[in-house]
This record gives C-alpha cells, sequence and structure tokens, in this order.
C-alpha cells in the first residue's frame, strides 16, 4: 500500500512538471482546410521546443486537441473539458468561441489567445485583463485596409463618392470590423454596402448578384475557410475584378486561393505575418520535428501562411511562460494567473526574435497592463495565380482613430458587465 500511495506521489510530482497548452481545433468540416494548417504549426512548435530545448527551462510541455468544428457551443464544450487538466492559456481559434469565452475566463483565471481576432475592444488591459489580442484586431485590419485603398486612390479625399462593399461572413467575426468601417465612411464620405453570407458559405449566388447590381469600386473579403474560394470563384463567374478585392488576413492563406488558381489572380490580401521556407525557425521545424518523422502534417504545409501564423501563437504562449518563470520560478509550471502577467509584460525586441529565429515571420512585440495588442501592422500581398507576393509596405493602424473606439467599447464592456477599471496596483500584481 505505502508502495502504491509513493508510486501515486511520484505521478504527481512529474506531472506537476509538465507545462499543459489545451488545442482547440477545427480539422473536420468546412473550415478545416484553413483550421488544420494553423492547428499544425502550433503541435510542431510545441515539439520543437521539446525536442530541441527539453521544454520550458526544463519544463516538458504537454498538449491535447480537442475538435470544434468552429462551433460555439462544442467550443465551449472543449474549454470546460480542458480547464481543469492544468490549462494556463486558451486559444479559442474562432472569434464566436472568444465571445462565449470572454465572461467565463475571469473566475477561471486562464488568458485567452487571440492573435489577430476576437474582441476589438479588448486590446484594452484595464477592462479586459484575461483577453489578449495580440497582433491586431478586426478594427485595425479594416483600418489598414481602407487606408490603403485611399493611398491608391490618391488620398482619402479622393474616397469621397467611392463605393466599397464588405461581402462578410455573417457571425460575430464578420460583423466585428462593422463600427471602425462605419467610422471611416462618416470621416470620408464613402458608402458602405454590407453584404452578409450564411456560414459556411458555400452557396453566395445572391450575395454576388449585390455585387453585380450594386458596381462597387472595391470589395473587402472577410471570410474564412470554405467561404474564401467561393467567394474567388463567384467573382470570376461575375466578371467582378479581383485586383478590386481586398480580404483580412484570414481570406488570404494557400487554401483560398490554390484551387481557384489564375482565377484569383490579382486578388489582394493582408499579411499578418511572413511566411516561407527560410526562416531559422522554419528550418529548425523542417530538421528536429519533420526530420525526425515526428510531423503533425505533411512537409510542404510548413512555413505556409496560416502554418506560420500558428507558428507565432504557440511561441508567444510559450514566451509568455517563459517570461512568468523570470518573476515566479525558472523550472517551474506556471499558472494561468502567472502565465497572464507573462503575457501582459511580453518584450519581444528584434534582438529576441533574431534568437528566436522568426526573423522575417513577426515584427517585435511588447505588452503592458494598458495594451494587450502589444503591436499592430500588415502588408498587402497579392496572388500571382501560384503564389503570395507582398505588394506593399508596413501598414500601421491609426492610433488617433483606434485608440477613443478601444476606450468607448471597453467602458461599455465594463459598465454591462458592473467591472471597474483596474488601479496602477492590480498592474503590478
Amino acid at each position: 500500500m505505502a508502495a502504491g500511495l509513493s508510486g501515486m506521489a511520484n505521478q504527481a510530482q512529474a506531472q506537476a512538471k509538465e507545462q499543459f497548452f489545451p488545442l482547440l481545433v477545427y480539422r473536420t468540416g468546412a473550415y478545416a482546410p484553413n483550421g488544420t494548417p494553423w492547428a499544425n504549426g502550433k503541435q510542431d512548435y510545441i515539439k520543437l521546443i521539446n525536442a530541441r530545448d527539453g521544454g520550458i527551462n526544463g519544463v516538458k510541455i504537454t498538449f491535447e486537441e480537442c475538435e470544434t468544428g468552429y462551433a460555439t457551443d462544442k467550443g465551449v464544450e472543449c474549454y470546460e473539458r480542458l480547464k481543469g487538466k492544468g490549462a494556463s492559456l486558451i486559444d479559442p481559434q474562432a472569434t464566436g468561441i472568444t465571445f462565449a469565452l470572454t465572461d467565463k475566463v475571469p473566475n477561471d483565471k486562464i488568458p485567452l489567445v487571440t492573435l489577430g481576432y476576437g474582441l476589438s475592444a479588448s486590446q484594452d488591459g484595464n477592462v479586459f485583463k484575461w483577453n489578449f489580442p495580440l497582433m491586431g484586431s478586426y478594427w485595425t485590419a479594416a483600418d489598414m485596409l481602407i487606408q490603403h485603398i485611399a493611398k491608391k486612390e490618391g488620398g482619402f479625399d479622393k474616397l469621397k463618392g467611392k463605393k466599397i462593399a464588405i461581402v462578410y461572413h455573417d457571425s460575430p467575426f464578420g460583423k466585428e470590423p462593422m463600427p471602425l468601417l462605419d467610422e471611416r465612411q462618416k470621416m470620408h464620405g464613402f458608402e458602405l454596402v454590407k453584404i452578409p453570407v450564411t456560414a459556411p458559405g458555400v452557396e453566395q449566388k445572391s450575395a454576388w448578384l449585390q455585387v453585380r447590381q450594386q458596381r462597387p469600386d472595391y470589395v473587402l473579403l472577410w471570410g474564412w475557410g470554405v467561404m474564401n474560394s467561393t467567394a474567388l470563384k463567384e467573382a470570376q463567374a461575375t466578371g467582378y475584378p479581383r485586383e478590386k478585392m481586398y480580404g483580412v488576413w484570414w481570406s488570404g492563406a494557400e487554401p483560398d486561393v490554390k484551387d481557384v488558381g489564375e482565377g484569383a489572380k490579382g486578388y489582394n490580401a493582408l499579411a499578418l505575418n511572413g511566411y516561407g521556407q527560410s526562416p531559422k525557425v522554419i528550418q529548425e521545424i523542417l530538421k528536429h520535428v519533420h526530420g525526425k518523422g515526428q510531423g503533425t502534417g505533411p512537409k510542404e504545409e510548413v512555413g505556409s501562411v496560416l502554418y506560420s501564423r500558428g507558428l507565432i501563437i504557440q511561441m508567444l504562449g510559450i514566451e509568455a511562460v517563459r517570461r512568468a518563470q523570470e518573476r515566479f520560478g525558472k523550472g517551474k509550471v506556471m499558472t494561468g494567473e502567472q502565465v497572464r502577467w507573462g503575457l501582459e509584460n511580453l518584450a519581444l525586441d528584434q534582438k529576441k526574435l533574431d534568437a528566436l529565429g522568426f526573423t522575417g515571420i513577426m515584427r517585435p512585440l511588447s505588452t503592458s497592463c494598458a495594451d494587450h495588442m502589444g503591436s499592430t501592422s500588415a502588408r498587402v500581398h497579392t496572388w500571382d495565380g501560384s503564389k503570395w507576393n507582398f505588394s506593399s509596405d508596413w501598414l500601421q493602424a491609426d492610433e488617433q482613430i483606434i485608440k477613443p473606439m478601444v476606450k468607448a467599447g471597453a467602458d461599455k464592456y465594463a459598465g454591462e458587465k458592473k467591472l471597474t477599471r483596474r488601479t496602477p496596483e492590480d498592474c503590478q500584481s
């Protein structure tokens, strides 16, 4: 009996030395072509850190996937099932799931990492203590696209009288950019035409009939999964010029265009991150993970747009644990509360990114109590019929427009939920 008890204690001790990452995924359904490389990138980065570094300062990383099919109810079920296994952060991988979990995580003390998606107002860390929309939100994305179109036209004053349509996924994800677009419409006098597409977006005939009737100067595409390639095929059938189409960064990956091929030529989308097989971290994964037969998906997918985004997300989570260990104890397993502090105190300058092998994949990022985004910039890339090519300089969202909107959105949320803004003391804790 004693031996049995000591065995159990040893087992608990061994488990205590593991940092657990729950991985919400969708490898099935209409969103699988986009969800799969993203999920594979996250897994491969965990495998790299375990294989090459022996974990985070000696703490091995474990993970478990849970299939959501991009459905909010399934996402909440996955969260409830995995949170008790020692989850110290969650990447919901869907805006709808993020909305559903935002009210839950403060009680559970588990931060939500929503890189380039989620609730735009949650950039305000003084209200949204547990949400981290790292690297950008749908407001910053929409702002960059309007700026880019204005530049193409020769200035913001040239937008007056223009017509810009947004073909969007009729869900929290698709509706999230609207306040920013409404604001820019008021400022510059263009007409905004909102055309919803019912999820998952395989049926878009009526949407493109509206495009045909409205004849907008530009079409913004706010799609995900099969919706994107369907939109491009419909644009081709309708005769809408692809070079006048601009997608959000979730509408600008290989699965969106490769089946359309030449038919998508000239189509533009935001690129939140770099990609390709030349970055050092990609080479390390090919060597230490795929080279040892441990790769999660096909080798040719390594370094693709969404795979690389998965790497970034996982790296930021792991670096938040590492940052937390600097304060709370190296070589220790970090709790959700400690990892939240790590996420709020990320300081990844160029030197640090170079050391991590992420040169060319992302730009420096630094978070704080007030700013849970850390940085916001993207480029436009254009499909040439067979590959993506960068076609703009780095774009930055206009803080003068974004900041007041974020504060107003956060204040509204705080009022509805009866929350008070965090004190300076709370920021230090």
